[in-house]
């Protein structure tokens, strides 16, 4: 099935397009909300500013593909795999990552905001902030993910959950790039996480839970601890 019949059937009513090879494929500015591409291989495809909000991609192979603009809202992409795919400035709302490889994707200026992404690989992640728009990972769900190594540069973390997350030398310092912004952690969790080496250079960590953190050899220049409880039960006045 190609792209021109795979949108007939979905006007004609179809929503079931699983373990699809649509390897290469281009599709942008399209509207397949709901559809179901459960297990589909999709790498290398396009797909910028395709609609598939409330779609369900589990376990589908996403990568090296083109996802800048895509709206991925509530949709459910549960072991999926988006090794090295660039979902720039994605709409990634309520979205079930769990268990996701995003190795190495880039994911700058994409609003992730209450998406769960516990236990995915987000290995040298590609976080920072777009040119008009900062990642937004406010209220989402991080526990046990992988996030070493990544580029957290002025992400927005805010009351997000990252208990036992590994971010061992990953960067969250200050950037003057996209006006001075700084990591914003506040009311995080970290209870347990992997910060060693970490660069925290200037990161708001405001009343943010750090109980039991590994912090070796992590950077703490100007990072603001004001009302955090600290690695060691301690609440930093």
């Amino acid at each position: 099935m190609n792209i021109n019949e795979i949108l007939k059937s979905y006007i004609a009513g179809k929503r079931n397009f699983q373990k699809l090879n649509l390897k290469e494929a281009e599709l942008t500015n399209a509207n397949l909300t709901g559809a179901d591409f459960s297990y589909a291989d999709l790498r290398q495809t396009r797909l910028g500013k395709t609609n598939l909000s409330q779609a369900c991609l589990r376990e589908a192979d996403l990568s090296e593909s083109i996802l800048w603009g895509i709206d991925l809202s509530e949709a459910d992409l549960y072991r999926a795999v988006l090794r090295e795919a660039d979902l720039t400035g994605a709409k990634l709302v309520n979205t079930r990552l769990e268990e996701t490889n995003l190795i190495k994707s880039s994911m700058c200026g994409a609003n992730l905001h209450g998406a769960n992404l516990s236990r995915a690989l987000l290995f040298q992640v590609d976080l920072r902030p777009s040119s008009n728009q900062r990642t937004d990972l406010g209220y989402a769900v991080l526990s046990g993910a992988d996030l070493s190594y990544a580029d957290l540069r002025a992400v927005s973390l805010h009351h997000a959950n990252l208990d036992q997350a590994k971010l061992c030398r990953a960067n969250l310092s200050k950037t003057i790039q996209w006006g001075n912004l700084a990591a914003d952690l506040s009311g995080a969790s970290l209870k347990n996480a992997d910060l060693s080496y970490a660069n925290l250079d200037s990161a708001i960590l405001r009343k943010a839970n750090l109980q039991g953190a590994d912090l070796t050899g992590a950077i703490l220049t100007n990072a603001d601890f004001q009302g955090a409880i600290m690695p060691d039960g301690s609440v930093h006045d």
